[in-house]
């Protein structure tokens, strides 16, 4: 059992396991499924069988809820709700996926689309990239790192707050991008803007957290304790 990081590397910050094999984690995306498998279901759902499209939703219905729940805050009251619009949305659009990605990296981008969408009527709520980036869903409890996953949490929930500072265009590339895997192509399916758009914000908003990072001493002290305790 591992914990994941967010490790300062460069110019990003990166989930990575905390085991020490300093392996870079993208989010929560799965594997990809056999192309055959897939290609055969899509066919039997496009064709309108009904029993095609109840495999269809426990094939994509478990990306659903990890995308949803790592996007929206597994607290979150909305999550169920989401999902299925998630789910309804992947059906009524199937005609769309034209195989160019996995099923699972598709599945993962409608439904993060969604989610940005709700979260983008929200707006009035505050302290957004706090309550997604709960520290206590993003750590595996090990009695032999204790000492280092307390450091994590803190420098989380201080990474989360700087996030909620700055630009909430930004800041949602830079979660997407680096920390949960997704390529600009994608992004820029999910925020409703160009590939350029996206790198731009991408750009802007880690040089605008790194600003913050830098000028947080107690955060950049985490950081330098945390490297040392590797």
């Amino acid at each position: 059992m591992v914990s994941n990081v967010l490790r300062k590397e460069g110019s990003n910050l990166r989930l990575v396991s905390s085991d020490g094999s300093g392996e870079e984690l993208s989010g929560e995306r799965p594997r990809m499924a056999s192309a055959f498998d897939d290609t055969e279901l899509l066919a039997a759902v496009r064709r309108g069988d009904t029993s095609a499209a109840a495999a269809f939703h426990d094939r994509v219905r478990p990306q659903v809820d990890r995308t949803v729940r790592r996007l929206l805050g597994r607290r979150d009251n909305d999550c169920e709700d989401i999902a299925q619009m998630a789910v309804v949305e992947l059906i009524s659009t199937i005609d769309a996926y034209r195989g160019e990605c996995s099923l699972d990296t598709w599945t993962s981008t409608i439904t993060a689309h969604l989610v940005y969408k709700h979260l983008r009527r929200r707006q009035t709520e505050r302290r957004l990239f706090s309550n997604i980036l709960d520290a206590d869903e993003l750590f595996v409890a090990s009695p032999h790192r204790t000492g280092r996953e307390a450091m994590a949490r803190s420098a989380v929930k201080r990474v989360a707050h700087h996030l909620d500072k700055i630009d909430p265009n930004q800041a949602w590339t830079f979660l997407l991008h680096d920390t949960l895997g997704y390529d600009l192509r994608e992004i820029a399916q999910i925020t409703g803007v160009s590939v350029a758009a996206a790198q731009t914000r991408l750009i802007r908003g880690r040089r605008n957290l790194h600003e913050r990072i830098a000028q947080d001493p107690s955060l950049a002290n985490t950081f330098e304790e945390m490297e040392r305790c590797r």
